[in-house]
């Protein structure tokens, strides 16, 4: 979207346009639910994080001031301090889906799939050892596609600070992915 039809539409939501705000809801929301998923590694906590966010944003909307960056900047802030509350709740530790609890297909490369989930399962509980602010290059780069100059936006950080960030992250990926004897090219490249 256009930032001239999102300060738009800003405008119409800080006078309680619901239907402004649930545009910019429509735009924003699978972002941040994705930015949160991979924060904490469970569906229905992630949902129940994303919809307190939104939450809070349509609360706070009437004091909402546009500082030249996009909403989505705000909402990221705002899910980024919601995860800290939760591991402030309930400890720095991600939840782990039991692998008895995943369905098994019984059609198609079984082995492939398994690799897969376990390949997935230990890039995230690598990542979860980043910094916070690692753990948020790296989402918002990788996970969620934003060049280099959007995510310096969106932390409020310059370029070049977001560059050292992120080639701290991909460092201590691959010396974690390394030692727990994963190809590191290979997922790796999954990321890029």
């Amino acid at each position: 979207m256009a930032r001239v039809d999102e300060q738009r539409l800003l405008q119409r939501a800080k006078r309680g346009d619901a239907e402004a705000f649930a545009a910019l809801y429509r735009l924003n929301v699978q972002a941040i639910y994705r930015y949160i998923y991979y924060r904490v590694n469970d569906a229905a906590l992630a949902e129940d994080l994303t919809g307190d966010v939104f939450t809070r944003a349509i609360k706070g909307m009437s004091g909402y001031e546009d500082q030249g960056k996009p909403f989505a900047a705000w909402l990221y802030r705002i899910a980024h301090a919601r995860v800290v509350d939760h591991y402030r709740r309930v400890e720095r530790h991600p939840q782990e889906t039991a692998l008895d609890d995943e369905p098994i297909p019984a059609e198609g490369d079984l082995d492939g799939e398994l690799l897969r989930k376990q390949a997935a399962s230990v890039l995230r509980e690598a990542i979860a050892g980043l910094t916070d602010e690692q753990q948020q290059v790296v989402i918002l780069r990788f996970i969620e596609g934003h060049r280099t100059e959007q995510v310096a936006q969106l932390m409020d950080k310059n370029v070049n600070a977001i560059k050292a960030l992120q080639h701290r992250a991909l460092r201590t990926l691959a010396g974690r992915l390394q030692r727990d004897g994963f190809d590191v090219e290979a997922i790796l490249a999954g990321l890029a």
